[in-house]
């Protein structure tokens, strides 16, 4: 069982891994949001050219689930650390923009549907 653990403390162990190797002076905005969607680009590459049998298939290979749980970890790393930079309280955010999101995809028309909320 792994341990749980919150969106802080996984900030202040960035933070600690960061100052530590004096990335500081790399890690303004416009550099993260670039490794942000790079790390991206390398969960994508998991899925290409694969249907969704063979995706299934893939995934259950251990190794295979290792290294894209390794890709979409990098990109939590990269999130993170650009809200943090940001000074964005990304669970506020979230909490925010869920919200909008009901709003926007309310359960008796958006059920079932995959429909943009702009066409519901």
């Amino acid at each position: 069982m792994s341990e749980d653990l919150s969106l802080n403390e996984l900030r202040e162990m960035i933070r600690k891994y960061v100052n530590e190797r004096d990335w500081e002076q790399f890690h303004n905005p416009k550099d993260l949001a670039l490794a942000l969607n790079l790390e991206i680009s390398e969960v994508l590459e998991h899925f290409r050219f694969k249907n969704n049998d063979e995706i299934n298939s893939y995934i259950k290979d251990f190794k295979n689930k290792k290294e894209l749980g390794h890709e979409i970890s990098d990109v939590l790393y990269f999130l993170v650390r650009l809200a943090d930079v940001m000074s964005i309280d990304l669970p506020h955010a979230f909490k925010e923009k869920f919200e909008v999101m009901k709003e926007k995809y309310p359960i008796e028309k958006a059920k079932g549907s995959s429909k943009k909320y702009t066409e519901l």
